[in-house]
């Protein structure tokens, strides 16, 4: 079991990365919106540009959402006394792995299987 101190620095680290997802959050919203067709202005080429950038934007958007999520289900865990133990066998979970992530919910042994 890990002490207070390693759980407040991975609340911490969890804290950081949900700050830094909504920081892009902000940052992806405007390459997401519709893509006008207006061929005075934007030629075939630039529209497939545009399109092709916007299906990458709406791609690490939902990359974004899945990683808040999982980071998201890891504060659940520390909130309920769960976090740090796997999710599938309730084995303690390595604390050199929750540094690495702090949202896996497996130890090493369940993830590989």
């Amino acid at each position: 079991m890990m002490d207070d101190i390693a759980l407040a620095e991975l609340r911490a680290s969890l804290l950081d990365i949900l700050a830094e997802i909504d920081a892009g959050d902000a940052l992806g919203s405007a390459g997401q919106k519709t893509v006008e067709l207006d061929q005075q202005s934007v030629g075939r080429l630039s529209r497939m540009d545009a399109l092709q950038s916007q299906a990458m934007s709406k791609a690490t958007q939902a990359r974004r959402d899945q990683q808040k999520s999982r980071v998201a289900s890891a504060l659940a865990r520390m909130d309920d006394g769960e976090y740090g133990y796997c999710a599938e066998c309730g084995e303690d979970i390595p604390l050199k792995r929750l540094a690495l992530d702090p949202t896996v919910p497996t130890c090493v042994t369940c993830a590989r299987g």
